[in-house]
């Protein structure tokens, strides 16, 4: 089959393509705190929804990124795409038949759990995937821009998605589910009609090292990404019921509140890495020490706010600390490895996110229902923890440390 030549550069399309899919997920981002306490789910329960999404990234997504270096990146983003959508419409029905037939809260919860274990394992065919293509279309001394580039569809994402899910909350709770099923569909039309197959897959080599041997090398610094995700997540997945309790929010102004606050996380979180980290092209290790400290002066300034002005701060505060450091962790970990291994590492990095995302919900809400400030602490703690490693570990410093390993 003949591919339409894209006026728009491979980077430019991949970037549409990943703005499309955290679109897709993070719409579900300001609405599903408020959902699940309307489907009488508990807070542990919503946490556990996406701690099993998270679960089958980290088993997947090593086995995903080996995949694109032996069938092709295209084939393997559409397989990601689509799955997220078949997941999240499955989610949308069952759980407004749930609502309205008042289906147990145990069997309801089952039949989500499902849908979701089901999503994790496909979408997280997305993310290494995109990053492995990323690294096909960059040199050596690009590829920390490239990474960043990826990290701001993202954040670009992570704006109007959540001000689309709190727009459609004004429907109802589940239209915006609906909502992200549908994109996710289109979004798979668009990669099959624009996105073109990476010039290096065009070759068809098999990539000679084993994921044992690569991950051997670069696992420092898939600890940090571990350790840094689980700090966000824990964040990010109480963030909702933070805001409502501590503003004393229906379920109903719970969404659009909050997706105001993610509006600008997602503001800042583009600002970074798709203007500063491109334009200065700063090393790894710059990066991380930079990030890391911002980071936690947000989860610090988190502990101690009450209104809706100092919440946000604090979440802005924390996404320009995380914008930076992430993408110095994921340039860090390419950067270490060959060009025929791009597939392989970022597989790897994507499962030790995935491994932290898998951790957060489940310790962010077991904390939270302790006591509101608890997951925050827990944030900053890990924060310290990675911050102080990293001092200490002059070997790692070093290679980190040069602009273009």
């Amino acid at each position: 089959m003949n591919e339409r030549k894209p006026r728009i550069s491979p980077k430019g399309l991949l970037f549409i393509t990943l703005f499309n899919s955290i679109l897709g997920l993070s719409v579900l981002f300001p609405i599903l705190a408020p959902l699940g306490r309307e489907l009488g789910l508990t807070e542990l329960q919503v946490g556990s929804l996406s701690a099993s999404y998270a679960l089958m990234q980290v088993l997947v997504s090593p086995a995903w990124g080996r995949l694109s270096e032996r069938i092709g990146r295209k084939r393997v983003l559409m397989s990601g795409v689509l799955g997220f959508g078949v997941s999240f419409l499955c989610f949308a029905l069952i759980a407004d038949f749930g609502h309205r037939a008042r289906v147990s809260t145990p069997a309801l919860f089952a039949a989500l759990l499902v849908t979701r274990l089901i999503g994790g394992a496909f979408s997280s065919a997305t993310l290494p995937t995109a990053q492995a293509y990323m690294a096909d279309m960059t040199g050596r001394r690009d590829r920390t821009a490239g990474m960043a580039l990826i990290g701001a569809a993202f954040g670009l994402g992570v704006i109007f998605g959540p001000l689309i899910g709190a727009a459609f909350s004004l429907l109802s709770l589940l239209a915006a589910v609906y909502f992200s099923a549908s994109i996710a569909f289109l979004n798979a039309a668009f990669v099959w009609f624009f996105l073109p197959e990476s010039k290096r897959m065009l070759g068809g080599e098999v990539p000679p090292s084993s994921t044992s041997q690569v991950a051997r090398l670069v696992w420092p610094l898939m600890a940090i990404g571990f350790t840094l995700s689980l700090a966000s997540v824990a964040m990010e997945q109480t963030i909702s019921f933070y805001y409502q309790d501590r503003l004393k929010l229906s379920n109903h102004d719970t969404p659009r509140t909050v997706g105001l606050a993610l509006g600008v996380y997602g503001l800042v979180a583009v600002f970074t890495q798709g203007f500063l980290i491109r334009r200065y092209k700063w090393s790894a290790l710059r990066l991380m020490a930079l990030g890391m400290p911002i980071a936690l002066v947000g989860y610090a300034l988190l502990i101690f706010a009450h209104r809706f002005g100092v919440l946000t701060l604090a979440l802005g505060t924390q996404a320009f600390g995380q914008s930076l450091a992430v993408p110095g962790v994921t340039a860090g970990m390419s950067l270490r490895v060959t060009e025929d291994e791009q597939g392989i590492v970022a597989g790897l990095n994507s499962s030790a996110l995935g491994f932290g995302r898998m951790l957060g919900p489940l310790a962010g809400t077991g904390l939270y229902e302790l006591r509101a400030e608890y997951p925050y602490l827990l944030s900053a703690g890990l924060l310290v923890i990675v911050m102080l490693t990293l001092t200490v570990n002059a070997g790692l410093r070093q290679s980190l440390g040069r602009d273009h390993v």
